[in-house]
């Protein structure tokens, strides 16, 4: 009888320890964003506050849909500008996504980390909205805003409970 007590003894304390290694492990899921900024603008018209993309940047918005190919994304976030929307639309249609837009005034990554914790997403925004969200899911100020020439810069920031990286790389 004590031996069979000390093995079912065993058996709790092993599930036990699953148990707390599966929480563990789901509680530990990391989290993958991409930033990119919008691809190049019609400038042609300095008053105007929502321009579209030029010719070269339809063809970086394509150049982009090709780099994000074999990457599962999950979720396409974007301003709602003529220009972020249509930097997105490419990939979103490649992976059959549709755009959500976001308010680049209200930088708060706490909603999507809550709704998109273990997943890939993509966040397309601004030469400042994208650093400084970036910087709001780091939760300190590592990135600056990008020159205004500077549309082929991508961010990865990959996160869970336990750690927070972030890496900056350009793309032509």
């Amino acid at each position: 009888m004590k031996k069979y007590i000390s093995l079912f003894s065993l058996l709790l304390i092993s599930l036990f320890n699953v148990t707390n290694l599966n929480a563990q492990q789901k509680s530990e899921q990391t989290t993958t964003v991409y930033f990119i900024r919008h691809a190049e603008k019609d400038r042609s018209n300095p008053d105007e506050r929502n321009p579209h993309l030029t010719g070269q940047g339809m063809q970086r918005a394509e150049k982009w849909a090709r780099f994000f190919e074999d990457v599962p994304i999950d979720a396409i976030y974007s301003t709602n500008y003529h220009r972020t929307q249509e930097t997105a639309a490419p990939t979103a249609k490649q992976k059959g996504l549709e755009v959500i837009s976001y308010d680049p005034r209200k930088l708060d990554p706490t909603p999507l980390v809550a709704k998109h914790k273990g997943h890939t997403i993509l966040i397309v925004g601004h030469s400042n909205t994208t650093p400084a969200f970036v910087n709001a899911f780091l939760g300190e100020k590592k990135h600056e805003d990008l020159s205004d020439s500077d549309n082929g810069s991508v961010f990865l920031v990959r996160y869970s409970d336990t750690e927070k990286i972030a890496v900056q790389y350009h793309v032509d």
